[in-house]
């Protein structure tokens, strides 16, 4: 385990597995890499994985949303997690993860030797759509509640939404703490996920991708996730495609042993 400067903030990582494939692993909005554990340790013949905390998760130092762009705290993580690569790397991202390893695979295609995306939620691939109209209008009253201070109404609906299922009221009360005094971050990440700050959805750029691709959600997932993973893949000439039953938004924790033979498919294809 380890704690050192990059991009300017002091981040925390750690590596799991000793194998001989590089490999990095990019968590959910709220989470901390301590969630890949379960996850990337049964491959750790195979790979040893680099999963770091981002800023204001896990222990990593804190970010202040105050007056960034939205976008920057995407951009932030991106470039945090582009500095942990030197050589092809098996990529792996959950959630807003997915956002930062997809960015980062579309930039970079040589550095990326399989892709593994879990749950992405880059809605600017589906802009127009009904599940996206519907979901704007969410993200619109999830903005306003934040701008207005209403952090606590923000969090509940962002957990109710995005969480593991577990009710608000049945979280640990330092975690509740937590969750609404990071709701302006929220706010500026989730903004990145409609706006595409990094033109991931740009003509050619998810075509360039020349990995195999794996692409995972659960059947009980937000509405829009498996529309995004379909748009994802049409793109793509080397995917898979998988849906995990009675799995929701955040796989890694619920469906470990799932996430992990499919993540161990994808590296087979490599």
């Amino acid at each position: 385990m380890h704690t050192d400067i990059r991009q300017g903030h002091e981040i925390f990582w750690q590596t799991i597995g000793t194998g001989p494939r590089p490999a990095l692993a990019v968590h959910c909005t709220l989470g901390a890499s301590q969630l890949w554990g379960p996850v990337l340790a049964p491959l750790g013949e195979q790979i040893s994985a680099i999963a770091f905390d981002q800023p204001n998760h896990g222990q990593s130092a804190p970010w202040d949303a105050t007056g960034a762009a939205p976008g920057a705290f995407q951009t932030l993580v991106t470039q945090i997690a582009a500095g942990f690569i030197d050589r092809p790397v098996d990529l792996i991202g959950h959630s807003f993860g997915a956002s930062v390893a997809l960015r980062i695979a579309v930039a970079a295609p040589e550095a990326v030797r399989s892709l593994t995306l879990i749950e992405p939620v880059l809605f600017a691939a589906v802009e127009g759509s009904e599940k996206w109209r519907e979901l704007r209008a969410h993200q619109d009253h999830f903005e306003a509640e934040i701008a207005a201070g209403n952090l606590e109404a923000a969090a509940r609906g962002f957990m109710g939404a995005w969480g593991a299922g577990v009710p608000w009221e049945a979280l640990p009360e330092h975690q509740r703490a937590r969750f609404i005094t990071q709701m302006p971050m929220v706010g500026n990440i989730s903004a990145a996920n409609f706006e595409d700050p990094g033109r991931i959805c740009r003509p050619d750029g998810i075509e360039a991708i020349d990995a195999p691709v794996m692409l995972i959600h659960g059947d009980k997932s937000p509405a829009i996730v498996p529309e995004v993973c379909e748009a994802i893949a049409a793109r793509l000439s080397d995917v898979g495609t998988a849906c995990i039953p009675g799995g929701g938004h955040m796989l890694p924790v619920t469906h470990a042993q799932q996430v992990t033979d499919l993540i161990g498919l994808n590296l087979e294809r490599s």
